[in-house]
């Protein structure tokens, strides 16, 4: 399977995805026999790239999953995506995703996870609307995450923490999944109601969970570590996670950032007054000076 998954990520890197009205028409497009009379054997194959499903072809949405997620389940995602400000890569080159459909295996085209969160590296970001995923289709992509979290919640608990068993009938689960399929490094579980974070490294071929002493745990690739943080977001208090820099301070969200900016105007403002105030003390025209530039 990662055999397959190398070779398509070579063909996906040479050959970008493509918008519905450039998909080729698949093997099942093609006639039988063409006007010349060649019969299939005659044609010569073609390449997975113009064959495979791109997200365009493939649901976005769970039918047996309808309606939006819980308060928990909007907000938390937002708050890792805000603070996830990686100093190593740049924006552009990486993608954040919530919620989203992830497509794992071409042999079976419609079996997909959804994570609660996760981060690819080394993918491009959509810069425009048109261009914005639908889904996260590892054989179109050519990347699997670096980093998936789930939020537990008692449902899916047993799913999230590895402890349901396969039925030989249905798809692997979410943990066989990530650890033996997309063979994702890292793979977080965050339990609010028992404040308890869980670190899963890949380490050959399998998840050892990693010690998080504080609640904190620091990735050296990303040169960004996430822990646990008690605070309010969206005017809510509680335990979230959240990314924190290599001096141990917490990323600012897009509210805390404006909020310092307002505060260092200010602050720029009034130490302006005051030199202005000494100035005039010392009678310097201030505001004739001012007026003259």
């Amino acid at each position: 399977m990662l055999k397959l998954l190398g070779s398509i990520s070579a063909m996906y890197q040479t050959n970008p995805p493509r918008s519905p009205s450039e998909v080729l028409p698949t093997m099942y497009d093609l006639p039988s026999e063409d006007v010349n009379g060649e019969s299939p054997q005659d044609i010569p194959p073609r390449p997975p790239w113009e064959t495979l499903p791109t997200m365009y072809d493939l649901p976005s949405e769970n039918p047996e999953e309808p309606g939006l997620p819980d308060e928990f389940h909007d907000f938390q995602p937002q708050l890792l995506r805000e603070t996830c400000q990686p100093p190593n890569y740049p924006p552009d080159e990486m993608f954040l995703g919530t919620d989203l459909n992830l497509y794992y295996d071409c042999r079976h085209q419609l079996w997909y996870k959804r994570p609660d969160w996760f981060l690819v590296l080394g993918v491009a970001r959509s810069l425009q609307q048109q261009d914005m995923r639908l889904s996260y289709v590892v054989w179109q992509e050519g990347v699997a995450p670096f980093l998936a979290v789930e939020l537990l919640s008692p449902g899916t608990a047993a799913d999230d923490l590895g402890q349901t068993l396969r039925n030989a009938k249905q798809p692997p689960t979410k943990w066989q999944v990530y650890e033996q399929i997309l063979r994702i490094p890292y793979y977080v579980v965050f339990d609010r109601y028992e404040n308890q974070l869980r670190v899963m490294q890949l380490v050959a071929a399998q998840y050892q969970t990693v010690e998080v002493p504080e609640q904190k745990f620091w990735f050296e690739q990303l040169g960004l570590g996430l822990g646990v943080w008690m605070g309010k977001f969206q005017e809510t208090e509680g335990l979230w996670l959240r990314w924190y820099d290599a001096s141990g301070n917490w990323i600012p969200t897009h509210y805390e950032r404006a909020e310092q900016e307002s505060l260092r105007a200010e602050q720029e403002s009034l130490r302006a007054e005051r030199l202005a105030e000494k100035l005039r003390s010392l009678g310097v025209n201030v505001d004739e000076e001012i007026n003259s530039a």
